[in-house]
């Protein structure tokens, strides 16, 4: 039996997230985990020690500079401060690396526009680090759509929060225009799956005008921000608009729901953990209700398995620079809100 071919990956920071995506990189079956770097003394190691204490081959760096040139490292995942995902990403395509950026893929759309051009001219794979499009459970939540169940889509919400902690006090030292806060912290999720709720033949919508308000701390950073997207009207003169709110001030909480003429669907929790259950609801006019029950699964290992198979079949990645750039426009469009 043929050995399945394995994508070497290096991921380029010692980032909380690793928690999650370091392990993942591990069980996915056509990926194997090579390299990891932070520029802080021992962190690197520290972090593979504490996420993945068993395994064995992987080379430790004190700098960034190293893992980008490493001609063992095929791929690179970029976990780094979101002020910095555009610097480095610029950095390891230039090495000829792939890269899977996590979100937002940059704080500036001009910057992203630059990624994209630096890639196609390296010939290398790049895609924004949505995890939760990978779930099953959001294909199924737009299986029910596409069947008409609901009617036609007027109106979606989404709200993510998690109560800050004092380690978590680094994602809002600076200002949102600096990359700080929660509007490029969870906000990117909120505008990301109210785009997609109102996809029009397989695509995200976009926004043509914002409403935010928002609470901001000492730094400029937001704590609390909410707002309304205007997608503008539908084939029938309808308003079609998404409410989104999202907080470092509230528990925990991931999810978005769409309404339409004929009844609703909802996603009770777009975060979720690999033992967990995640559960579908919906509800229609003439009284029919349903919860619809997924076996649990690793949104981040699907995520790391789709892009090593993009990269080592030369496949077009689910999350597309459009999609990166459309995403980013919008949240530039709720931060001048705010500002008004």
């Amino acid at each position: 039996m043929t050995e399945m071919k394995k994508l070497k990956w290096g991921i380029l920071g010692a980032a909380r997230v690793n928690e999650r995506l370091l392990p993942a990189i591990i069980e996915a079956p056509n990926s194997e985990l090579v390299a990891i770097a932070s520029r802080r003394a021992g962190a690197a190691k520290a972090t593979l020690d504490k996420y993945a204490p068993c395994h064995q081959n992987v080379t430790c760096y004190d700098d960034l500079q190293s893992l980008i040139d490493d001609s063992n490292v095929e791929v690179i995942y970029c976990p780094m401060a979101n002020e910095e995902h555009a610097e480095w990403a610029i950095k390891a395509i230039h090495a000829g690396k792939h890269i899977l950026i996590e979100k937002p893929m940059a704080t500036k759309l001009k910057d992203i526009e630059t990624i994209e051009a630096a890639a196609k001219k390296a010939k290398v794979k790049v895609m924004e680090g949505f995890m939760y499009r990978f779930h099953p459970q959001h294909a199924r939540l737009q299986e029910i759509i596409e069947s008409g169940l609901i009617g036609d889509v007027l109106s979606a919400r989404a709200s993510f929060s998690f109560l800050m902690k004092q380690a978590r006090m680094y994602r809002i030292n600076r200002s949102m225009a600096d990359g700080g806060g929660a509007m490029w912290d969870i906000g990117p999720y909120a505008i990301h799956s109210l785009r997609w709720c109102f996809q029009k033949n397989g695509k995200p919508s976009e926004p043509v005008k914002v409403v935010a308000h928002a609470k901001l701390n000492e730094h400029g950073a937001d704590i609390v921000t909410s707002g309304v997207l205007d997608f503008g009207l539908d084939n029938e003169k309808r308003a079609l608009f998404g409410n989104f709110d999202i907080s470092f001030e509230r528990s925990r909480k991931s999810e978005y729901e769409i309404i339409g003429t004929k009844g609703w669907v909802k996603c009770n929790a777009t975060w979720v953990f690999q033992n967990d259950v995640p559960v579908i609801s919906w509800a229609t006019e003439d009284g029919k209700y349903a919860e619809e029950r997924f076996t649990p699964s690793n949104h981040f290992t699907l995520e790391i398995e789709h892009f090593s198979d993009c990269v080592l079949n030369d496949k077009q990645p689910l999350l597309t620079f459009e999609d990166a750039k459309a995403n980013c426009k919008a949240i530039e469009m709720v931060l001048q809100a705010i500002d008004k």
